[in-house]
């Protein structure tokens, strides 16, 4: 949780710390009845139109949401090294990281570093800072990345993901 001076195979490590492996949503019964709602009207509407591709997929789509909904996220840790950062067991080269920036919005709750990745293939990808210091981290970051300063606020996606409860 603290800045540390241990070197390892990927550099000097300066931060480290543990976060959710993804959001877990708080999901009301309305949201299932809605959703299953949803989902009856669009295999109905894919067995009509006979793209029973789509209803593979709505039933694929289904058995995930009520899957993954019944496990709590794995805390996995974060550590921001001098040749990239990891997460997990997933290391990422500055190289592969086009940006960086750092959300702090303490009316709503917002506190996330977010790395934008070079090329389309890979997402953004957010990372809840929690109790860390946003300072000496974005101190770290910006010796080895560039900063998004027009970045202001989470994209829109990570919020029509929270309204949505995805």
């Amino acid at each position: 949780m603290e800045k540390n001076e241990k070197i390892t195979d990927f550099g000097k490590e300066y931060f480290k710390w543990q976060v959710p492996e993804y959001d877990k949503h708080a999901r009301p019964k309305i949201w299932y009845i809605i959703a299953s709602a949803l989902a009856v009207v669009l295999l109905l509407f894919s067995i009509i139109s006979g793209n029973f591709l789509f209803a593979i997929i709505i039933i694929i789509s289904a058995l995930v949401i009520v899957l993954h909904d019944g496990k709590e996220p794995e805390k996995v840790d974060f550590v921001i090294y001098s040749e990239g950062i990891m997460i997990g067991k997933r290391f990422y080269d500055y190289d592969e990281i086009k940006n960086f920036s750092v959300i702090f919005k303490s009316s709503r709750d917002i506190k996330n570093l977010y790395f934008e990745f070079n090329g389309i293939v890979k997402p953004r990808l957010s990372i809840p800072l929690e109790n860390m210091n946003l300072l000496q981290i974005r101190e770290i970051l910006l010796k080895y990345l560039k900063e998004d300063l027009e970045r202001t606020d989470r994209p829109v996606s990570e919020g029509l993901a929270r309204l949505f409860k995805l």
